[in-house]
């Protein structure tokens, strides 16, 4: 009995020891160099940071002040200079060239920490890192007892793979609030993701407003609230009444940009065109090739599309601007400007996808496009289309960017390529000397079903999470100075909250995250698994 109870206590003792000691390094996205050494760091009860403080690092003293005090209850003092402090945030007065302008290094002592870096950027995404190193409890939103509050010692180098580490949001198909989207733009800067692309037009709602054309939000903006399989509903009756939807004023625009921005995501607006339309039709019926447009609503999830043929589908309504209408340019004309407005990046990405062709070869209006450009079929009419569009972007001071079916009939000249169905839009425009986005269908699109069909909404395909952590953004045969990097996509189409939102992009962004910022050489599966279990 004597024996027993020694080794229960020895037994406890053992536990105990192991619960004050802190775990291994469980970071997402993997860094590049990581070095776990001997003993940890203590949170102790007052936290002083040295950091510089100017305007581009708030967000990042802001967020270690709030994840270092909610739960732990240690108090905070944050000074430009303090030769005992606890943390220290340093930007390099000499480039490290190896670290390049996102990297950092992040040294964990028993006392002291440190993160470097050559930018203010680097030193957020080191902050990323150290909160990871700390018990789970840190995520907290009150205050947690009888937590050892210590992280592992380590030395860790990192830095980006790719410039281009997206996330798309669809907010088209369902509304999203300014909140919601900004909520998603934390999540995303937490593994290290800087470009939001925002699907913002569809055939199921315009959620951006343009004075020009007030329309596309009085009416484009809204449509029949309704649920089930979305893709099968039956047509909506004449007066069900169309206040389901929503849209962000400029000023909307202008305050999530700065959002983003101050957490170094740059946010890439897309106003999808010539198909996936409809509800810039509904809004506007003359930007048509269809008689009877003037009839058309914004689609509320009722059949619009016959795929039983493949890519392209074959269209029911048509939700498709007309190329050889020239109010359509000018109407793009003027959207564009706004939207350049709006957005500072570099980039206006302009849809070009699914775009069916079956209504423009019963067009009288195309026939006779055809024959003054010397147009030999539909995908001609559409790079046609494409490359007008693209004059235009560039008038505005910004590079064009499409799906990848702009390649389709001769890609305008210098219009970079998002390559979703599959990657071989992506190897053949880079081939061509433009730049590359990859986000191949099979591997990137998180709105897949990533479980059963029992337990999670029907949708076409399946995506695991051990394929998401296949992909590689430069595929063979591409020229891998042209591939900027990659994404993972979320459309909405089923997904009506961001409770479902949350479920269905984690933990595949996860991997996704992992493919386009660490190092291809330290992509390891079971390792990978391992951390995803510790982040949740």
């Amino acid at each position: 009995m004597k024996n027993l109870s020694f080794a229960f206590l020895l037994l406890l003792f053992c536990y105990n020891a192991v619960a004050q000691t802190a775990g291994a390094i469980n970071i997402i996205p993997q860094p590049v160099k990581t070095i776990q050494k001997t003993g940890n760091f203590s949170l102790p009860a007052h936290i002083v940071i040295e950091a510089p403080q100017t305007i581009e690092m708030q967000q990042t003293l802001q967020f270690l002040s709030q994840k270092l005090t909610t739960t732990t209850g240690a108090t905070i003092e944050i000074k430009d200079k303090a030769p005992q402090a606890t943390i220290k945030l340093v930007v390099n007065t000499v480039a490290n060239k190896e670290i390049g302008n996102e990297g950092y290094q992040l040294s964990v002592n028993p006392s002291t920490i440190v993160i470097s870096a050559n930018t203010a950027a680097g030193l957020f995404y080191g902050a990323q890192s150290l909160i990871q190193l700390c018990p789970a409890a840190i995520e907290g939103t009150v205050l947690v007892k009888n937590v050892s509050w210590m992280a592992p010692c380590a030395e860790i180098t990192d830095y980006p793979r790719f410039e281009w580490r997206g996330l798309m949001f669809d907010v088209s198909r369902h509304f999203f609030t300014k909140a919601e989207v900004k909520d998603f733009i934390d999540l995303m800067a937490r593994y290290k993701f800087n470009i939001l692309h925002w699907h913002l037009t569809d055939d199921e709602g315009w959620r951006i407003e343009i004075k020009s054309f007030p329309k596309l939000t009085q009416v484009g903006a809204w449509n029949v609230k309704k649920e089930g399989y979305f893709g099968t509903f039956t047509a909506p009756k004449p007066d069900a009444p169309r206040n389901y939807g929503g849209f962000y004023t400029q000023e909307d625009i202008k305050e999530v940009v700065a959002y983003a921005k101050a957490r170094f995501v740059n946010i890439v607006p897309e106003v999808d065109v010539p198909g996936h339309s409809l509800a810039a039709i509904a809004s506007y019926p003359e930007l048509s090739c269809t008689p009877g447009a003037e009839k058309y609503k914004v689609r509320s999830g009722e059949e619009i599309m016959d795929w039983s043929h493949g890519a392209p589908p074959i269209a029911l309504v048509d939700n498709t601007l007309c190329p050889a209408n020239e109010k359509v340019y000018d109407f793009l004309d003027k959207v564009m400007t706004e939207v350049a407005a709006l957005f500072p990046f570099d980039y206006i990405h302009v849809g070009g996808d699914e775009c069916p062709k079956n209504f423009w070869e019963k067009s009288e209006a195309i026939k006779d496009l055809m024959q003054k450009q010397g147009l030999k079929n539909m995908q001609e009419v559409q790079s046609y289309f494409e490359k007008r569009l693209e004059t235009i972007v560039e008038s505005k001071g910004k590079k064009f960017l499409g799906w990848d079916e702009i390649l389709e009939g001769g890609l305008a000249p210098n219009a970079a390529v998002m390559s979703w169905r599959g990657e071989k839009g992506g190897i053949e425009a880079s081939n061509l000397h433009h730049d590359v986005i990859m986000t191949p269908s099979p591997y990137t699109y998180v709105d897949f079903m990533q479980s059963d069909r029992v337990t999670e909404p029907h949708v076409y395909a399946t995506l695991r999470l051990n394929k998401a952590y296949q992909f590689e953004p430069v595929p063979k045969g591409a020229d891998a100075k042209y591939i900027k990097g990659g994404q993972a996509n979320l459309w909405t189409e089923q997904i009506y909250n961001t409770r479902h939102l949350q479920y269905m992009l984690w933990p595949r962004a996860f991997a996704t995250s992992e493919s386009v910022w660490s190092q291809k050489e330290n992509k390891n599966w079971n390792s990978f698994i391992t951390r995803v279990e510790a982040q949740f």
